[in-house]
């Protein structure tokens, strides 16, 4: 009995993240600026970065802005708090909302009141995103997608510090949330029930599994990965290749093509050379672990929690059938990528795979610069901190007063959090600091976009004597 109950979670699970039961959210248009809000998880997360990146590279011609607006320890009381000065007052067009994780408590969850705790708590998120909702009805051009947060793994075995409640806590939130969605004729975008999906079928075979981070709340950068592809999938990119590339070399023509243009084709006994120019670039993997010291595990390892990711994803196909039988090295632009079997070439290869095409070489410029606009937006979050769940929190509108320094400096001295922001309200606090990181930002985004286009490709294949 015990093992049919394990196989129907396993199938479930699998179900949950087939493209057949997979959500639907609408893609981002040309010109949207979309807000990410909620706590740590979007504020120190890379999932809103990694899926710029993917509109950077796979739809070059489609600019879109995406903000960080997260604060790391935000309910969704502080959210509340700061819905219009922190994201309302920047003129998104699109606002994805999360809360939940802070909401459902931590050591509170241990105490002989913790049921009554979880209710009152519950309750009390519910009625706050109400009062945002009410905020977000008046934003008759702004399009709203509610979404669940990530989970609270309560199931993997790693260590023993559980918090008890805290996982149906959040569940509870998110039905609620669905709810006030639906109410509304808003999208809503749930991201609990596939990673805990994922939890479930990769823990049957290795308890200590977790797609949840160092501490059952916290997804790492390949967490992160899995989130951005969740929402990848739901806009319908599941399958979109990068290109695809098809020639017979014994006829001499090009079978097919892909989202690309194949142009000035020879094919001569033991070789085959022709101009490829795709629409769009490989998606790029960062083979390092960013963000922070608690970040150990990079965006590439997306690989090992979707298996058939780069196939699915991010695949620039090169078939070439009809060769004569031995090896062959493939060039592109002059630089030799690879030594290819004829039977591999007719199976088909995967450019995207090759860390060393000049088209992936691009794509990693991109990912780098985007990755420096990160470094830039987390030095603006932390300042949002200050500002809002600090000072305007405390009643202090003009962060600059004498007032507001004097309660800054009164406050420092019993409470260690605030005495860490001494170096971000002495730098970011100056409207001139945050202007120039603004700037920054933008004339990083500039670049992206100039250098972003496809460029024309030789590839030969030569074969080997």
């Amino acid at each position: 009995m015990k093992r049919v109950f394990i196989l129907s979670v396993c199938i479930i699970a699998l179900s949950s993240m087939s493209p057949t039961c997979s959500q639907t959210l609408a893609p981002f248009k040309a010109g949207d600026r979309v807000a990410f809000v909620g706590n740590s998880i979007t504020d120190g997360g890379h999932y809103h970065s990694y899926l710029w990146l993917y509109y950077m590279t796979r739809m070059p011609d489609t600019p879109v802005w995406m903000m960080n607006c997260g604060i790391g320890g935000d309910t969704s009381a502080e959210i509340l708090g700061r819905l219009q000065g922190d994201v309302i007052d920047r003129n998104p067009t699109v606002i994805m909302l999360t809360y939940g994780m802070n909401d459902a408590g931590l050591f509170e969850l241990y105490g002989d009141s913790a049921e009554s705790f979880s209710d009152k708590r519950v309750l009390l998120a519910k009625q706050n995103v109400e009062k945002m909702a009410d905020k977000l009805r008046l934003l008759s051009d702004t399009r709203i997608v509610l979404v669940g947060t990530s989970p609270y793994d309560a199931t993997t075995k790693f260590n023993n510090n559980i918090f008890p409640y805290k996982a149906q806590n959040i569940r509870r939130m998110i039905q609620d949330e669905r709810d006030i969605a639906e109410r509304n004729g808003w999208e809503f975008f749930d991201f609990e029930s596939p990673m805990t999906a994922l939890n479930t079928l990769r823990q049957q075979s290795d308890t200590a599994f977790t797609v949840c981070g160092h501490d059952r709340i916290h997804p790492d950068n390949d967490g992160h990965m899995f989130m951005a592809y969740l929402v990848l999938k739901a806009q319908g990119f599941a399958g979109r290749k990068v290109a695809d590339v098809n020639i017979d070399a014994r006829k001499k023509r090009v079978v097919g093509t892909e989202h690309c243009s194949v142009s000035n084709l020879v094919a001569d006994k033991g070789s085959v050379a022709f101009d490829y120019l795709a629409e769009s670039l490989p998606y790029p993997l960062d083979t390092i672990a960013r963000g922070g010291m608690e970040f150990n595990r990079p965006q590439s390892r997306i690989v090992d929690l979707v298996p058939d990711f780069m196939q699915e994803m991010n695949a620039e196909m090169l078939t070439v059938r009809n060769l004569e039988k031995g090896n062959y090295t493939l060039q592109i632009d002059e630089n030799t990528i690879d030594t290819l079997s004829s039977e591999t070439l007719s199976a088909g290869v995967n450019l995207a795979l090759y860390s060393n095409t000049p088209q992936m070489r691009q794509a990693h410029a991109v990912m780098m610069l985007n990755e420096d606009r990160w470094d830039m937006e987390r030095r603006l979050r932390d300042w949002a901190w200050v500002e809002f769940d600090f000072f305007h929190k405390n009643g202090f509108y003009d962060v600059n007063s004498r007032e507001a320094e004097q309660f800054y400096e009164k406050e420092k001295q019993s409470n260690w959090w605030v005495a860490s922001r001494r170096d971000i309200y002495a730098k970011t606090g100056k409207k001139e600091v945050r202007d120039a990181c603004q700037k920054y930002m933008q004339s990083i985004v500039d670049s992206i976009y100039r250098i972003n286009k496809p460029v024309n490709h030789r590839i030969v294949l030569t074969k080997i004597n």
